[in-house]
């Protein structure tokens, strides 16, 4: 009985409500809830990537990075393109100071979904560090263009934008001539 309500779909629909509870307790902030539901779901439906992605983001919201990155990493093995693993692979390789790993999986990210506004973030940060700030500027702008405008997160981009412009109005600014010894500026060389 139990292969044939399987078949009909029962255990899907069974694992699909218990993703939608995890997905609210999560929006309510109670990790615990939202794991042991992902939990429920994933006994359900072990082949489903979104599952272990979505559990490895609860785990990394929580704080639990060696789980979270176990789970990013099942995701992947499952479904290799699973936006969200690559973006919370992205965000553990940030936070370790692996830039060149979470460039790979935040691009990984960015190729499924180039709207999703935290990979946009992430990626302007590192290019920011790179000293690509034009690059950094623009990513930050297309993220804060696809956040809902009473999104909390608002704030952090436009603080950004306001970095980067201050960088590049301070890198465009004509630099004074080099002196020479006698206070007079110094001649252009000649190629020879």
């Amino acid at each position: 009985m139990a292969q044939f309500t399987r078949r009909l779909g029962t255990a899907r629909f069974e694992a699909d409500e218990y993703y939608r509870q995890a997905l609210e307790a999560f929006r309510k902030r109670s990790y615990d809830t939202a794991i042991n539901d992902m939990n429920d779901a994933i006994a359900l439906q072990p082949r489903r990537s979104e599952f272990y992605a979505a559990r490895g983001l609860f785990f990394l919201e929580d704080g639990v990075d060696d789980k979270a990155q176990a789970d990013f990493l099942q995701a992947l093995r499952l479904y290799p393109q699973e936006v969200l693993a690559h973006y919370g692979r992205g965000v553990i390789a940030y936070k370790s100071g692996n830039m060149d790993e979470a460039l790979a999986h935040f691009s990984d990210a960015y190729k499924g979904d180039p709207k999703r506004p935290e990979t946009l973030y992430y990626l302007a940060l590192i290019y920011h560090r790179q000293k690509q700030h034009e690059v950094a500027r623009r990513l930050m702008d297309v993220g804060i263009n696809n956040l809902p405008p009473e999104d909390k997160r608002r704030g952090d981009f436009q603080k950004w934008l306001k970095e980067f412009d201050r960088i590049l109005a301070a890198s465009a600014k004509p630099t004074a001539p080099k002196l020479n010894v006698m206070g007079k500026p110094e001649e252009p060389k000649q190629l020879e």
